[in-house]
């Protein structure tokens, strides 16, 4: 997997798009002016745990004596299953409570950007190709940096689509995900199998 597949990969993962209504409902009864300052700081945060998560998941790993052909097949599993959330969206998703003016870290940092399927991925990237780290960094910021793009934006994302493209993009990109998300649990079937003994 390169940078490009990387980036794609992980901002399908953090979802931005899928993440705007929780952003608007959250920051409503923020002022204008400081909503901006609250969506970077919660991504920053995002961004610092996904990188701790990064440089010590092998560690993480190795305590719990986790191959790679098991983080590969139980990852492809768990963007499956985050995928057809995203195809298939239901009432269950992270909501904040209306008016909370002062969310710090949960819900938007954690769980919402730097969710489990998120760490799982980075995870599983590291795990594969350890020698690879500075382009995993190099995907991760971009991944992140976009997503605070959209982020930052989401009410005026919202205002120009509206609610119904809000859903079909997201939709768009659960299907992408959902193929991407395939393909690694074959990936990690496939060395299982190879890996057999003979």
């Amino acid at each position: 997997m390169d940078i490009v597949s990387a980036t794609i990969l992980l901002i399908l993962v953090l979802d931005p798009f899928g993440n705007m209504p929780l952003v608007i409902s959250v920051l409503k009864n923020v002022e204008q002016g400081a909503r901006t300052r609250v969506v970077l700081r919660e991504c920053a945060i995002a961004y610092a745990v996904l990188l701790a998560f990064m440089f010590g998941g092998d560690k993480f790993m190795h305590l719990l004596r986790l191959s790679d052909n098991a983080l590969a097949i139980a990852g492809g599993l768990i963007l499956f299953l985050i995928a057809l959330r995203m195809a298939f969206p239901h009432s269950d998703a992270v909501h904040a409570e209306p008016g909370d003016t002062g969310t710090f870290i949960v819900p938007l940092a954690i769980p919402a950007i730097a969710g489990p399927s998120a760490l799982a991925t980075v995870l599983l990237l590291v795990s594969r190709e350890p020698q690879r780290v500075l382009d995993w960094v190099a995907a991760l910021s971009l991944a992140m940096l976009a997503t605070t793009l959209v982020m930052v934006s989401a009410q005026r994302i919202s205002g120009l689509i509206g609610r119904r493209g809000v859903i079909a993009m997201e939709r768009l990109m659960g299907l992408v995900l959902t193929a991407i998300a395939v393909q690694m649990l074959l990936a990690g079937i496939q060395r299982f199998i190879v890996q057999l003994p003979r």
